[in-house]
């Protein structure tokens, strides 16, 4: 797999994982304060699997999104750690963490393909950004 294909598959499946991890916690969620924030996040990660989609279809690249397995896996987990808690600050904790992994993530694979074009190099820093920026903005909520 090449660069761009690598790092525009990261970028999509990472936006998949966020969109489907918050329709999940928006089924949970009381606090409206936090579901509006919520509900705002998963539009950027909307729109971040739409460009990232969008770059791979021009540039010929294979669009891999999340497995069954993983998609199963991730509801159980939501399922599991939300099952006695399920309070905009523990909700909040858990997207913390989420974000916290999508950084250290972007960040290897930003190092592990430097050669990948300008755009799809854009695309994964304003998605490293977005991912610092979700960590800020939820400790409001912790």
């Amino acid at each position: 797999m090449d660069s761009d294909s690598a790092l525009l598959n990261y970028v999509y499946q990472n936006a998949e994982m966020g969109t489907r991890s918050i329709d999940k916690l928006l089924d949970i969620v009381e606090d409206q304060e936090f579901r509006r924030h919520l509900e705002a996040q998963k539009r950027e990660y909307s729109a971040f699997e739409r460009e990232a989609g969008n770059l791979m279809e021009r540039s010929g690249c294979n669009q891999k999104g999340l497995t069954a397995f993983e998609k199963m896996r991730t509801n159980l987990m939501i399922d599991m750690q939300t099952l006695t808690d399920h309070s905009a600050s523990h909700v909040a904790e858990m997207m913390m963490i989420g974000s916290n992994m999508g950084v250290i993530n972007a960040v290897k694979n930003l190092k592990k393909y430097p050669e990948a074009d300008r755009d799809t190099r854009a695309l994964m820093e304003r998605l490293l950004k977005s991912e610092e920026d979700n960590v800020q903005q939820l400790k409001k909520f912790l």
